[in-house]
């Protein structure tokens, strides 16, 4: 019996955004897999709370959502944060992972609001990251609250102690230009895992490069 595949989006977009309109949720599930796509709370057809305190759960909400036996998973962005939390916690659930758009970059405390500024409609003035998640949280469907309430939660640790206790067989796949790179730092962190670099891909052009799709594809052996 193959295992079920996790797919955790990335910040301001959704399941849909990320997996469908790019061909993976078909593509997994002509595998035969079972696929695996929630919307993140405060995103997509998910609840959109503007109270804070739902947000500090969505890790231990998440984990107690899934199947009972080990599954594979893929996560984008915030979505592989989440994705790394969860390996960390619960390593028995998990058989093997791809991290898309994570690098070393986790590993570095953040302390601007640019993006939280972003999201809730202030001017971040020349910030092109800044701007274009301004842009997805215009996107119709979006909340900015429940945005910004997702983003200034107060997340689980996760560093090196806890990248060091994943035992899923662990691909990082990140472009070239991404700000949240290098990947190599992370993959150096978690036990037996490889990276992926994809020259010339940015952090948000990565769900949509074939690259990505077929290193993920291949690790999960689909």
């Amino acid at each position: 019996m193959t295992n079920p595949v996790l797919l955790l989006h990335g910040f301001a977009t959704s399941a849909f955004r990320t997996w469908a309109e790019p061909g993976w949720l078909d593509i997994i599930g002509e595998s035969g897999r079972t696929v695996l796509a929630p919307d993140l709370l405060g995103h997509g057809q998910a609840d959109k709370p503007h109270d804070p305190e739902p947000y500090a759960r969505i890790e231990e909400d998440l984990l107690a959502s899934l199947p009972d036996g080990p599954i594979d998973a893929i996560g984008y962005s915030a979505g592989a944060r989440i994705l790394l939390v969860l390996a960390s916690r619960a390593p028995e659930r998990f058989d093997r992972i791809v991290i898309g758009g994570m690098g070393e970059r986790l590993f570095v405390r953040r302390e601007s609001t640019t993006i939280l500024d972003a999201v809730r409609g202030q001017d971040t003035g020349d910030d092109r990251v800044a701007a274009h998640f301004a842009d997805l949280a215009s996107t119709d469907g979006n909340d900015r609250e429940a945005l910004a309430q997702f983003i200034s939660r107060d997340q689980p640790r996760l560093d090196r102690e806890d990248c060091a206790r994943i035992t899923a067989d662990t691909l990082v796949v990140i472009g070239s230009e991404d700000f949240a790179g290098p990947g190599d730092g992370l993959a150096e962190a978690i036990p037996g895992a490889t990276c992926k670099t994809l020259r010339g891909i940015d952090h948000f052009g990565l769900p949509k490069a074939p690259g990505f799709l077929m290193a993920a594809l291949g690790h999960l052996d689909i």
